[in-house]
């Protein structure tokens, strides 16, 4: 399909006329329409098409077409239903009265052309220029940064769930595609195991029963695996995805090379590799405090200068092992490429570490969050020596200690548990600290040295720094702007349902939020222009009855 190089499209006369009656005081379509203009044009999405074909539909009305569906949450079918309805969205899309629409399908194929194409970021990017033109957004100003859970698109199953429906999944996927193959490696007995839907009802509830049904469910696995594998079977059937996603979540289950052994839950990979459905299989199981899901996290990252609307600067969909620390830089790096980096970053403590404040020097933002405080034992006690009480000499490369010894090794290093970074392994001299008289207070060795380990002198200073800050009066005037970001949290999750996938798929439930962020700033541009102030943090009755008596 070729695409129609039109910049624009003008709102037809009659369209104009029929909605400025029925809409006096306007509403959100129409004013967004009227005060932003075009927001996307043909042009911006020409790379996505051939240069021969029949006409596409215009890539400008229906990017314009899937915010708006995100905006009031409606399925494919629902909003190309309101482009034939609905009076507000002719005008927006500048569409004649009597336009018939479009299928439902073709927003289906848009969004997989912009996944093809990589192109799911250049929708925000536009909206965030065409907002900077506005006089809407400016640069340099003050955001804020915060994540929360997304429900992957699947259903939760048990292990013996799992691995019945992977098999019948695959045998599904083969039965498509090669059914003559099939019937001849076709054990009689997969028809009544494997011909409908693996549900938990139907399964058996004895524990022997379940285990016989897994050794059973195992055993029919590795026959059909055997075959497709074997020497005289044709690649293609090995090849398919389902049967990758059957052998790779045998291999995480099953224990046995030869007989059926299923690992215990111990010996399980980490939930960062662990498939738990054949169907969404990038979903990831994870727990967060209390809270515990299958599928995603979202960070958004927001404006949250007092005298502009707060507006959606930057969305990043992460695996739901990602930690939170490993995103901050790439969230300075996405806002960089859009000129939109900020002087004051408000984080929570997720987000930072040493490493992380001082990339964020660099860029000159000021990344504004509590640091983790040192965890030592000599921290923890009110006399104990902890890293504090030690002079450093980095240039000599010395450490003394409160004593006035000075160390007897200085060998750098990396830490290779946990998140990889580098170190400095300090020792002092087992002779100066046996009989040392604060001894009690330095180390718990029973005979050996006190010892530390460093970060290289740019971290080490940077989070020496933000510790100090965190516990003064300054900060904590500073920091408690974001707790905004918590209402936009809410206002993501219940009125555009940021916390469920709608698609199966990382990318694809990215290219959802980014259209939920797009969503969320032109709700805010409308609002302020129709100057509705901003909510305030609710208070219940009996909180307001409490503080009046006060």
């Amino acid at each position: 399909m070729t695409c129609h190089q039109t910049l624009w499209y003008l709102v037809p006369a009659a369209t104009a006329e029929a909605a400025e009656r029925s809409f006096p005081k306007g509403n959100l379509y129409l004013t967004i329409a009227q005060k932003l203009g075009p927001i996307f044009t043909n042009p911006d999405f020409a790379d996505l098409y051939i240069h021969h074909g029949r006409p596409a539909e215009s890539p400008a009305r229906l990017a314009l077409v899937l915010v708006f569906q995100h905006i009031e949450r409606l399925s494919d079918a629902d909003a190309a239903e309101a482009v034939r309805a609905r009076l507000d969205w002719k005008y927006a899309l500048a569409l004649d009265l009597d336009d018939p629409g479009f299928e439902a399908s073709i927003l289906s194929t848009f969004r997989a052309r912009l996944l093809a194409s990589g192109a799911e970021e250049r929708l925000l990017t536009i909206v965030l220029d065409t907002l900077g033109d506005a006089k809407l957004l400016k640069e340099r100003g003050r955001q804020r940064s915060d994540s929360t859970h997304v429900l992957g698109q699947l259903r939760t199953l048990s292990r013996l769930a799992l691995v019945g429906e992977t098999l019948r999944a695959a045998l599904n996927d083969l039965a498509e595609v090669a059914p003559d193959w099939l019937l001849a490696h076709l054990d009689p007995a997969w028809a009544e195991r494997y011909a409908v839907r693996v549900e938990e009802y139907r399964l058996p509830k004895a524990t022997e029963d379940r285990k016989l049904l897994e050794v059973t469910i195992g055993t029919d696995g590795d026959a059909l695996l055997n075959a497709v594998f074997a020497a005289d079977a044709p690649p293609d059937r090995w090849q398919r995805p389902a049967v990758q996603i059957l052998r790779q979540i045998w291999l995480q289950q099953d224990d046995g090379p030869h007989d059926v052994r299923w690992r215990s839950r111990d010996d399980l990979p980490p939930h960062a590799l662990l498939l738990t459905s054949p169907y969404e299989t990038e979903a990831r199981f994870a727990t967060k405090r209390e809270t515990s899901w299958t599928g995603y996290k979202v960070h958004l990252s927001e404006t949250c200068d007092d005298d502009q609307p707060h507006l959606m600067t930057n969305v990043e969909t992460t695996p739901s092992t990602t930690n939170d620390v490993g995103v901050t830089e790439t969230i300075h790096a996405h806002l960089a490429e859009r000129d939109l980096l900020p002087t004051e970053h408000l984080v929570d403590t997720g987000y930072v570490a040493s490493e992380v404040l001082v990339a964020s020097q660099q860029q000159d933002i000021d990344l504004v969050g509590p640091a983790l405080s040192d965890n030592s034992w000599q921290a923890r006690q009110p006399d104990g020596l902890d890293l504090r009480c030690f002079a450093i000499n980095w240039e000599a490369q010395q450490v003394i200690c409160p004593a006035g010894k000075v160390r007897v090794r200085w060998t750098p290093g990396v830490d290779t548990q946990g998140v990889r970074q580098d170190i400095i392994a300090v020792q002092f001299d087992p002779d100066d600290c046996r009989d040392c008289p604060v001894r009690p207070r330095c180390t718990q060795a029973k005979t050996g040295p006190r010892t530390m380990r460093l970060r290289p002198q740019d971290q080490h200073e940077a989070l020496q720094h933000a510790r100090k800050r965190q516990v003064t009066e300054a900060f904590k005037e500073l920091y408690a702007a974001r707790s905004g970001i918590e209402g936009t949290l809410s206002q993501g999750v219940r009125a555009f349902g940021l916390r469920s996938a709608r698609y199966r798929g990382q990318a694809k439930t990215h290219l959802q939020h980014i259209l939920v962020a797009i969503a969320i700033n032109l709700v805010r541009v409308f609002a302020w222009i129709q100057e509705i102030p901003r909510a305030v943090t609710r208070q219940s009755s009996f909180a307001r009855l409490v503080e009046s008596c006060a």
